[in-house]
């Protein structure tokens, strides 16, 4: 229990730990949408509506094409305290499995990437066919479904233990999940949802194999969250001087370069657990190797 409270406590200060960063970006935003919903007892209920709208993706292409982010807000957000119990449950359990393989930057990218694929399934399909029926959709489920599939096929030996059931192996709560799903789509219930939940299927199965091949297909959203990072990021001040080149200077200089720092070393090792030591460039092989003799 302190563990998974220091997870929270520390979520920002703490490296890795994406998967409490997720959980409360979703808490923060239920519960922002919660007493945004009740301006409407206050005669703002045009306010309320409008904000509340910015997190919901629309079954109409025509309107999703004024309110693209919904792609992405939308999966933070979710239809009641169940909804988001149930789904935040399911990311910490697997997402900790996730980012102890693989890291917190890919748990992230995979979130985005299941988000997306739900959100466009939905807008395609109700597009298509708006005989049946829609206001929108909310909820992480999709994303958490390609979370969940992505895990299972990664280590699809290792097990939860589920009260009343005992040691389970993921991949038989992955095919659960799927199952259920299906039942639901088959039955007509929550047609979208369903279907962003078979869309983050999808994403998760093709995710951990392509990255099995050294592919990451989610390389992208780490370069978009990183130009938006510098944008806010202050500009050092440079400062010019000039002096005479000592020897003692030189030798300092020389010694700055061959240090490696411990997140360099880390960034190296993570590389050849994801992709094998013969993806090292040279400089990063010279690295590894001076570190070593350290």
């Amino acid at each position: 229990m302190n563990t998974i409270l220091d997870d929270f406590k520390n979520a920002w200060n703490r490296p890795n730990n994406a998967v409490a960063q997720l959980i409360l970006i979703n808490v923060i935003v239920f519960v922002g949408l919660f007493l945004i919903s009740q301006l409407k007892h206050v005669g703002l209920a045009s306010v309320s509506e409008f904000i509340i709208k910015q997190f919901v993706i629309p079954p109409d292409l025509y309107e999703f094409i004024y309110r693209p982010w919904t792609a992405i807000t939308y999966a933070f957000n979710h239809g009641g305290i169940l909804h988001i119990l149930m789904n935040m449950i399911v990311l910490y359990w697997f997402g900790r499995l996730f980012t102890e393989y693989l890291g917190s930057q890919k748990l992230i990218n995979l979130y985005v990437i299941g988000a997306l694929s739900g959100a466009l399934i939905f807008v395609f399909i109700y597009t298509l066919f708006p005989v049946l029926g829609s206001s929108g959709m909310v909820g992480a489920s999709g994303a958490i479904y390609a979370i969940v599939i992505a895990t299972a096929v990664l280590l699809p030996e290792y097990k939860f233990f589920l009260l009343f059931f005992g040691p389970v192996k993921i991949i038989y709560i992955a095919l659960f999940f799927i199952f259920i799903s299906l039942y639901d789509l088959l039955l007509g219930i929550n047609v979208g949802g369903n279907l962003a939940h078979l869309a983050g299927v999808g994403v998760g199965y093709l995710y951990t194999k392509q990255l099995q091949k050294g592919n990451e297909l989610g390389v992208w959203v780490f370069k978009v969250m990183e130009f938006f990072k510098n944008l806010f990021k202050p500009k050092p001040k440079i400062k010019v001087s000039h002096r005479k080149k000592t020897k003692s200077a030189t030798f300092s200089a020389k010694n700055t370069k061959d240090q490696v720092s411990q997140d360099e070393i880390d960034k190296i090792l993570d590389k050849i657990s994801e992709r094998g030591y013969e993806s090292l460039t040279k400089e990063e092989k010279e690295k590894l190797f001076n570190a070593s003799k350290k």
